[in-house]
């Protein structure tokens, strides 16, 4: 349904000589850098975009708004919120709808009977679960650092945030574009569809309610919108006028083709033909970076695959994830020591991805992402 759109909404906003966008209406010539007038983002925009993955979860405890914040005012062009819902209907920001390792529940002894172990896409995990609390109940809660051994300086903002909803990332967006003076896309991920339906909670009605309400349910809004999943975005194709994004994993299947016995695996959905169908439903893809360059043996950084160029021909945009400044998340000759919690050397990596041709990073440090980015220009 987007591509449908896109083609009208650009003669019309190119007779104005307006886009709108965020809420706010901005000439066409400021808007141009942040949208392709058929391919947003994608291999002829005119520069590639960085995303704050989950804010600037390198500086600051992840999926709170201060996050977002950060990412925003070091120049990221997208933030990212991980959707989740809780008991009573609501989008959360959230990794996991698994809780314990971002929050406080641990310590707060009115939801210790709250404890419980569930089988999440096909695995057994044990802790509290978003869909167990009220909206008012999450509330209570404190967010704090996902990964302190890693991470030990973001423990300092540790029970200083609480948790987010969707409408107040939008709110947040929205703000910090007229702060910005430029417009503040969103860059939400559904996690879990097919659980999350099948227990009466499916996020799609109000992920789409809430784009509506906020409008950015157009083809020039700032927004994309991610899944694992493959049927829950091909049901978003059908209301949505915004680009859509299929994420894909190094292994394993999206959990909705396992729960239907669809046999095809994440390897099936990149080769050649599984980029053509996909670009049937959405309009780009977020593989994990080693699908763009592997790792070697030793860790190294190896060669890239076909993989950018078979979805610039398929007409989709690439935008790899995770790049993050740790040792412990780089190949091994981008690395400064032994200390998985020293920074290494992100610039490079990043700069041999965008030499690679990919449109777009998800980052944990949007700073540096925009500074190499920038060079580029």
């Amino acid at each position: 349904m987007y591509r449908k759109w896109v083609r009208r909404m650009a003669v019309l906003a190119g007779a104005a000589g307006l886009v709108v966008t965020c809420g706010f209406v901005v000439p066409a010539a400021q808007a141009e850098s942040d949208f392709a007038t058929g391919h947003p983002g994608g291999p002829h925009a005119s520069r590639d975009v960085v995303i704050g993955h989950r804010g600037s979860s390198g500086y600051r405890p992840e999926h709170t708004l201060a996050s977002y914040r950060l990412a925003a005012q070091m120049g990221a062009d997208y933030i990212e919120p991980d959707l989740v819902s809780t008991k009573d209907g609501v989008l959360v920001a959230r990794h996991e709808n698994e809780i314990s390792g971002t929050t406080d529940v641990a310590d707060h002894p009115e939801f210790a009977d709250r404890k419980t172990t569930k089988t999440i896409d096909g695995q057994e995990i044990s802790g509290w679960f978003t869909e167990d609390f009220t909206l008012a109940e999450l509330k209570t809660l404190r967010a704090k650092e996902r990964i302190p051994d890693v991470r030990q300086r973001n423990t300092i903002y540790d029970e200083r945030y609480t948790i987010p909803t969707f409408t107040e990332v939008l709110q947040e967006a929205k703000r910090l574009s007229k702060e910005l003076g430029r417009p503040i896309g969103v860059y939400p991920e559904t996690k879990h569809p097919t659980y999350f339906r099948k227990i009466g909670l499916p996020l799609e009605p109000p992920l789409v309610a809430a784009l509506k309400k906020a409008g950015l349910n157009h083809p020039n809004a700032k927004v994309f919108v991610q899944s694992f999943e493959v049927s829950n975005l091909k049901e978003l194709d059908k209301q949505l006028r915004v680009p859509l994004v299929q994420l894909v994993a190094a292994e394993g299947a999206p959990y909705d083709f396992v729960d239907s016995g669809d046999p095809r695996t994440y390897a099936d959905l990149i080769t050649p033909s599984g980029l053509r169908e996909i670009a049937g439903y959405a309009d780009g893809i977020g593989p994990d970076k080693q699908q763009v360059i592997p790792w070697n043996k030793d860790e190294t950084l190896g060669e890239p695959t076909a993989l950018v160029r078979d979805a610039h021909r398929a007409g989709l945009t690439v935008h790899p994830y995770t790049f993050r400044a740790e040792n412990s998340f780089l190949p091994a000759d981008f690395r400064s020591s032994d200390n998985p919690a020293h920074y290494g050397r992100i610039h490079e990596e990043l700069q041999a991805y965008f030499d690679a041709g990919v449109d777009g990073v998800f980052t944990d440090n949007p700073d540096i992402g925009v500074e190499v980015r920038n060079e580029e220009d």
